[in-house]
């Protein structure tokens, strides 16, 4: 089969289609061939050498695919069959002809959606429900602030933030992003590049400030993520754009506001079984919530209707192209790769 591929870490250059062997399932997995998938940051951190995949992953890029099943493992509980239209999460090998994939992690796509709509669905909207819910546990009424609005796990915030009746606000580094982000359901939005985000956010709040950021930034709003959080507010981090390293006194001025500082890494959970027998491990925990509580929504005639935000797609054979314009940051919403049949 063909995959994308790279045999040293560096620059989108170095990205290839290469033949590879097929991949056959495993104890309680399914075989996918793959129609779409999707590009995410950790797909640029993987290819510079900064983002190993997790132990016994892929090293395949693609954290998310959508396709039909075509074949099952020994073991497998009757839940999928060959044919299914269905979509994955995954800790790696999505930018492939085929992969496989634990049953758990699957979900089915919903009829009138495309191959391409789906493969936008499950790292970005499963990243963002796990956020506002596993960690966050956002209540009705609660505002919550979300960096980088315009990108896939923040679009899909915004909606599933008004999907639990609270109120979203964004950040953005363009006009035509925040545009974006209102059409999505954002109650404000805010240039990050030329004006005093926590600033606008106080006015906007009354000075009461949001009782959760999702940020994907780090160190650089560190000062500014605690001048707009309310008291007893959480400040949830899922990625380091800037940086890790802190200069200030960070410790004083959290405990001053008796806030709470969440992190969150989705991929490197990985697919052992919980060591508590009794309790679905975390990934298919967080799969089965999903499909049960967010996936309807996603059905035409649905109220309120959710629906995954596609910025542009790419044939496998122009992964490199398709990298570049996420490094430059050229994207709202998802950037999707096409797979050749």
């Amino acid at each position: 089969m063909f995959a994308a591929y790279f045999d040293c870490p560096g620059g989108p250059e170095n990205l290839y289609m290469k033949e590879v062997m097929k991949p056959d399932p495993g104890e309680g997995e399914v075989l996918v061939k793959v129609s779409a998938s999707a590009l995410n940051r950790a797909d640029l951190l993987q290819r510079r050498g900064k983002y190993p995949p997790p132990k016994g992953a892929s090293d395949i890029l693609g954290l998310e695919a959508a396709g039909s099943v075509a074949g099952l493992g020994p073991g497998c509980s009757g839940r999928w069959k060959i044919g299914d239209a269905v979509m994955a999460l995954l800790s790696g090998g999505g930018q492939a002809q085929y992969v496989t994939v634990p049953e758990g992690f699957l979900m089915p796509i919903p009829k009138d959606m495309t191959f391409i709509q789906a493969a936008a669905i499950p790292e970005a909207w499963l990243t963002a429900f796990q956020l506002l819910h596993f960690v966050g546990k956002v209540q009705e009424g609660e505002k919550v602030l979300i960096h980088a609005g315009a990108s896939g796990v923040g679009t899909a915030a915004i909606q599933l933030v008004r999907l639990a009746k609270a109120i979203p606000i964004v950040t953005a580094g363009t006009q035509e992003k925040l545009e974006a982000t209102a059409n999505a359901g954002a109650a404000a939005g805010f240039n990050y590049k030329n004006e005093d985000f926590s600033e606008k956010v106080l006015e906007f709040t009354q000075g009461s400030g949001v009782d959760i950021i999702l940020d994907c930034v780090g160190a650089s709003y560190w000062e500014k993520n605690l001048n707009c959080l309310s008291t007893d507010g959480r400040w949830i981090i899922y990625g380091l754009l800037s940086g890790g390293e802190v200069h200030g006194d960070l410790l004083a001025r959290l405990l001053s506001k008796r806030a709470s500082i969440h992190t969150s890494l989705l991929r490197s959970r990985d697919k052992e079984a919980s060591v508590w027998v009794f309790f679905p491990q975390y990934k298919e925990r967080l799969v089965r919530a999903f499909t049960e509580q967010v996936l309807p929504h996603f059905s035409r005639g649905a109220s309120p209707r959710l629906q995954p935000l596609v910025d542009s797609v790419y044939p496998l054979h122009a992964i490199a192209e398709a990298h570049r314009a996420m490094e430059e940051n050229r994207n709202i919403g998802k950037i999707v790769i096409e797979i050749p049949v």
